[in-house]
């Protein structure tokens, strides 16, 4: 969790966002051919993926995130199934290709939300979703560690044996 400090960074609301763009472009070249309450529909549940994955990252608990992150993933299987109930009508012969698209789209945005469950379940982090003082002071002294070796990289002399290392270069710039 700590890897992202925004829901907008995270794989899983990105491809939600794809998703929901794959969907309004759907619309914006066949439309016409889906009636106007699974238009609704399918537009709220798409949207609703990306929200709940937004709503569930900014709460506080580990429990509440696993809530909305199963909402999204209901959302996602929504989609889903909308998609495989049309998908063989005649009449949306010419939208099929994007109908494949949003229901490809969507299990993509399930099989992330199900890993990112899983690894909420099974996190170090349970209850409150903050850092305690002793995970603040790990990271503090990894931050402080990194930064000595790095001083200590770039500090090298032409002579030292580690001074033409990828990682000194690196560290140098270069």
């Amino acid at each position: 969790m700590a890897k992202y400090d925004h829901f907008e960074q995270t794989p899983a609301w990105q491809e939600a966002a794809h998703l929901y763009n794959l969907v309004l472009d759907m619309f914006d070249q066949h439309g016409q051919q889906f009636s106007s309450g699974f238009r609704n529909k399918l537009d709220r549940a798409a949207l609703s993926v990306s929200n709940n994955i937004a709503e569930g990252f900014d709460r506080r608990t580990t429990n509440e995130l696993e809530q909305f992150l199963g909402t999204a993933r209901g959302s996602a299987s929504e989609v889903r199934s909308m998609c495989l109930v049309v998908e063989a009508r005649t009449k949306l012969a010419p939208a099929r290709k994007a109908l494949r698209g949003v229901l490809a789209s969507a299990e993509s945005c399930a099989r992330q939300l199900s890993g990112w469950m899983a690894s909420v379940e099974a996190g170090a982090v349970q209850g409150k979703r903050t850092s305690t003082p002793q995970m603040r002071r790990d990271h503090e002294a990894r931050d402080a560690a990194e930064e000595f070796r790095q001083r200590f990289l770039r500090g090298l002399k032409p002579d030292h044996p580690l001074y033409n290392t990828a990682e000194a270069r690196a560290a140098r710039g270069e």
